[in-house]
């Protein structure tokens, strides 16, 4: 293997896929990136077993194909390390792989790329192209719900249903829910769940292309973004019903200022129970008095305007669930249905169905 490639090039490849690069690996060869070349093109590839990313380049000159596997902490350090606009020509000689630009050298040790795992074919029942925007809201809107480390592991990802032309993200912790919809072609059903290190490394990488490719198969997603393919594995599990979660309130409506309400959360948030975070919403009328303390016997107590129809009760949330919600919104107002003092809320833009928001109670 011999090619030249400028630093840029070879840095914004490395820099695309590290994120899935471990600093302490079981396996020394996943602290490894595969390069690879044919005659006109350079990948790199990198995995933890569960997320792959392959960044391609064709901005390469190669004299000699072939494919081995370097440390990639190591290599990106070099690149970095290297001048702008820097010319790097790299030649593998036995088992060590030699790095020249200018009048610096470097030799790094490599391992067989025989023995680097790589996902083939991912067999994919449903295949959609998007928008940035559009993957990119859903994950926004949704994405912040998922459990971490949570025994249920089947929480500890995001849901992707595709489905009666519509593609839906949902995800939830027991404790909330977020969901979030857009209208597609698609005539397939399909329901999986992406683990949530697959998830923010997607979100990582939007922004590399104005459409994304998305296929998905039993065992694998993968979405195609510019010159960069992203691979996850999906959890083998079963999400729970959470359309029987959804609360469907037809009184007690609350029509707020959305900044108004979050501020005045955040205020008392101030003095909430640093460990459970709750505070106490009492709805009466055209106000909503909002109250919290803690164990060294604080209060916070703070009261805004609102539209509020229905039966007077106080109920009790986790703020930062509530704030979280209301901090995807994107209206100026919000809508919060209540059931009653025991059940959850749901929360979303006035008029728009396609996000929403469900918080349960706690007990104050």
């Amino acid at each position: 293997m011999k090619l030249s490639i400028s630093r840029e090039s070879l840095l914004k490849r490395l820099q695309a896929v590290m994120g899935v690069v471990e600093r302490r690996q079981t396996m020394p060869i996943l602290a490894n990136v595969l390069l690879a070349t044919d005659q006109s093109e350079l990948t790199v590839t990198a995995t933890d077993l569960e997320v792959e990313l392959v960044a391609r380049t064709d901005s390469v000159d190669v004299q000699a194909s072939g494919e081995i596997t370097v440390p990639g902490r190591k290599l990106l350090d070099i690149c970095r390390a290297l001048p702008d606009g820097a010319s790097l020509s790299l030649q593998l000689d036995g088992d060590r792989l030699t790095i020249k630009s200018g009048r610096s050298r470097f030799v790094l040790s490599t391992l067989p790329a025989a023995d680097f795992p790589v996902i083939d074919d991912i067999n994919a029942g449903s295949r959609l192209t998007l928008s940035q925007d559009e993957i990119g809201k859903l994950l926004d809107k949704t994405h912040f719900a998922m459990a971490q480390q949570d025994v249920r592991y089947y929480l500890n990802g995001l849901l992707l249903e595709v489905g009666g032309g519509r593609l839906r993200a949902v995800a939830t912790d027991g404790h909330r829910l977020a969901l979030s919809e857009i209208e597609i072609d698609s005539d397939g059903e399909q329901q999986v769940i992406i683990p949530r290190k697959g998830v923010l490394e997607l979100q990582r990488l939007l922004g590399n292309a104005d459409e994304i490719e998305l296929a998905i198969g039993p065992n694998h997603i993968r979405a195609k973004l510019g010159g960069i393919q992203f691979t996850s594995k999906l959890i083998d599990g079963r999400f729970p019903d959470y359309e029987r979660v959804i609360p469907k309130p037809d009184k007690n409506i609350l029509s707020a200022d959305r900044e108004d309400l979050r501020h005045a959360l955040q205020r008392a948030a101030i003095l909430s129970n640093e460990k459970y975070r709750g505070v106490r919403l009492e709805l009466n009328g055209g106000r909503i008095v909002i109250q919290a303390n803690n164990p060294d016997q604080e209060e916070a107590q703070d009261e805004i305007e609102a539209d509020y129809k229905g039966d007077e009760f106080e109920i009790g949330f986790n703020v930062n669930y509530v704030l979280d919600a209301l901090g995807a919104v994107e209206s100026d107002s919000v809508e919060i249905g209540f059931v009653d003092a025991n059940s959850s809320c749901l929360i979303h833009a006035p008029g728009v169905e396609q996000t929403q928001y469900v918080v349960m109670p706690m007990r104050l």
